[in-house]
Parts: C-alpha cells; sequence; structure tokens
C-alpha cells in the first residue's frame, strides 16, 4: 500500500472512531499521523475539533492555534482558525486572549475590513475604549459610506465618555442612511440609557419618536427611562400610546412595564401593569409576576 492511501485509510478510520465517539483512539491515531505530516492541515483540523468534543478544550486551542498560524502564512486569508478562535475565546470569556488574536491577525492583514472590525469590537470588550475609537475612525475612513462603521464608532466614543463625538458618529450613518436615522439614534440611546446618561438618553428618544411617532417600541424605551428617572406616571403613559400604536402586543408591554417597575422596586406600580396586562389578554404569562408584585408590595392577591 502506498503511504497515500494508508494515510487515507487511517484518516478514516479516525473519523470513524470519531463518529462513534471514540475519542481517546481517534486522537492517538491522529497524533501518529500527526508526528509524521506535522504541516498537514487535516490532521490539525482533524485534532483540533476532537480534543474539542472529548472536552479538552485546552488542547483543542492549542490546535487551533498552530492552525492560525498555517493560514497568516498565506497570501489569501481564509480565516477558518481564527473564526473558530474568536468564537471560543468569546464563548470562555478570554477577552485578554481575545485582543492578542485579533492585533497578531491585523499585524499581518492590516488592510482587512473584518480583521479590523473584530479588533475594534475586542476593544471594547476589555475596555480600551481609546483603541476602539482609533481602530473604528480607520474604518470609517476606509468605507466612508457604510453607516455601520459610524455606528460603531459613535458606540466607542460614547463608551470613552466623549458623547458629542458619539452622537456625531450615529447622526453621520443617518446622513449615508437617511431611512434609518431613527434607528441609528434609538442604539444611541439605548447605550446612554445602559450607562446612565438618562438626560441624554431621553433627548434621543424623543428625537426618534419625531422621526417615527407610530414606532411602538420607541414607546416603551422612553416608558423605560422614565421608570428609571422615578417617573412611573409618565411611564404608563408612554406604555398606553405603544400599546395603542400596536394592539395585538398591548398585553406584552404592559408585563415588559411591570417587569421593569419590579427591578425598579416600584411594587405597586408593577402589580398594576400586570393587571393590564392580564385584563388585554388572561392567558398572558405574568400571573405569577403578578402576585410577587402583591406580596413586595403587601397588597393582598387577587382571587379573581
Amino acid at each position: 500500500m502506498s503511504e497515500t492511501n494508508d494515510m487515507t485509510a487511517r484518516l478514516d478510520l479516525a473519523d470513524r472512531l470519531l463518529k462513534q465517539g471514540k475519542y481517546v483512539e481517534a486522537i492517538a491515531g491522529l497524533e501518529e499521523i500527526h508526528e509524521i505530516h506535522p504541516e498537514d492541515e487535516s490532521v490539525l483540523l482533524r485534532l483540533a475539533w476532537a480534543f474539542w468534543d472529548s472536552g479538552d478544550k485546552e488542547r483543542s486551542v492549542r490546535y487551533w492555534e498552530i492552525l492560525l498560524d498555517c493560514e497568516l502564512q498565506r497570501k489569501v486569508f481564509t480565516g477558518f482558525a481564527y473564526d473558530e478562535l474568536v468564537r471560543i475565546y468569546r464563548q470562555e470569556g478570554a477577552i485578554g486572549k481575545l485582543v492578542r488574536l485579533c492585533e497578531k491577525a491585523v499585524g499581518v492583514q492590516p488592510q482587512d475590513i473584518g480583521l479590523l472590525e473584530e479588533l475594534g469590537k475586542a476593544y471594547l470588550l476589555a475596555g480600551d475604549n481609546e483603541k476602539a475609537c482609533d481602530v473604528f475612525a480607520q474604518l470609517t475612513a476606509m468605507e466612508a459610506d457604510n453607516p455601520a462603521y459610524y455606528c460603531r464608532l459613535g458606540e466607542a466614543l460614547l463608551a470613552a465618555q466623549k458623547i458629542e463625538a458619539g452622537e456625531e458618529a450615529y447622526r453621520q450613518a443617518g446622513l449615508i442612511d437617511p431611512e434609518e436615522t431613527d434607528r441609528y439614534l434609538f442604539q444611541a440611546a439605548g447605550i446612554c440609557l445602559r450607562e446612565g446618561r438618562l438626560k441624554t438618553a431621553k433627548r434621543l428618544i424623543a428625537e426618534c419618536l419625531t422621526l417615527a411617532p407610530q414606532n411602538s417600541l420607541y414607546y416603551c424605551f422612553l416608558g423605560d427611562l422614565l421608570v428609571a428617572l422615578k417617573e412611573p406616571d409618565n411611564a404608563f403613559a408612554e406604555y398606553e400610546k405603544a400599546c395603542r400604536y400596536n394592539r395585538p402586543f398591548a398585553a406584552a408591554y404592559c408585563n415588559r412595564l411591570g417587569n421593569c417597575l419590579m427591578k425598579a422596586q416600584l411594587f405597586s406600580d408593577a402589580a398594576k401593569a400586570f393587571e393590564t396586562a392580564l385584563a388585554f389578554d388572561e392567558s398572558a404569562p405574568c400571573r405569577h409576576h403578578l402576585e410577587a408584585a402583591y406580596l413586595a408590595s403587601g397588597q393582598t392577591p387577587s382571587r379573581g
């Protein structure tokens, strides 16, 4: 039997063992082949998957990293191992490794748009906001007509406490894609709400509603914001508008308001919201939430 045919037969055997879940035997055979053919990427790939499926994530990553080095040496970057490592590092919360991986890839392929975007996102996850700003500014220079990169830049600028510049980036996205202006401003409002910049978020969502006054979700967002500002009566008024514009979702909206009020420890108001949800739809899945709101507020549970 020729060497090629022998290797094919051994790989076929390893594949059968892997399908049967016999990882120890399969890995042993693959490692023997790897010793003879250390540059064969199909063997490296099988080992990476075999160790991952067997639960040995550390050794799996080691083989993915070897495959990445092979990818980075090519003129045409395929990115298969890179994509897998990005997924693994994100899944495992290994943000430092993710950043180093992305920096390494960009170092070899500095003009690759996708690699730069992933690097910017990694910097944001790591809290290195200034570097994220630099990367996304570079992307907007490379593709000045792409609103998504201005949104990314806006996100990074807001994270870096550069509020005016962040807003301007989102507005630039709207200038490029006017039909989606309210959606871009809504993204900015969401970030501001999440980071506690309530006045800025309120101003931005007001602009969204001026541009799209029938968007029920914008009223829900404004209601959530008013809950955060401890204005429950005004929050109810905004949610009523949401229900008016999208009646089939009224129960879901009221349930959402109730949950928001519970988190804010406004328990009596939360009970009122859950009661309204059930008034819209008796099958709404919030009866246990209502009971919890009654209990927390000291009210007597309804027996109806």
